[in-house]
């Protein structure tokens, strides 16, 4: 994860953090407390609050009802592209591809 320098002006990126799927996910899963292989709201809570998110409750909440596709209250990793559709939105992430 970091801030890429990039030909196009920082208003362009408008400070959004890029990373890749793979690095979204790495991310993620150092969140994953207790090594289930899936991401708890509560997990998602700290991951977005660690980020430098503010409403980090509501947020987690709000990515957890878009990329929760089984409802079952977790996101395994077969959801992790819908929670990065979220992230880049909500989040101040850009998912990029190098």
């Amino acid at each position: 994860m970091h801030h890429k320098k990039s030909s196009r002006s920082p208003s362009d990126l408008d400070g959004k953090t890029e990373m890749t799927i793979t690095e979204f996910t790495k991310f993620l899963f150092t969140f994953d407390t207790n090594k289930d292989g899936c991401i708890s709201r509560d997990e998602l809570r700290q991951a977005v609050r660690d980020n430098g998110g503010w409403f980090a409750t509501w947020k987690a909440n709000r990515g957890m009802k878009s990329a929760d596709a089984n409802s079952n209250g977790f996101i395994d990793k077969e959801e992790i592209p819908k929670l990065a559709a979220f992230a880049e939105k909500e989040l101040n992430i850009m998912i990029v591809s190098y």
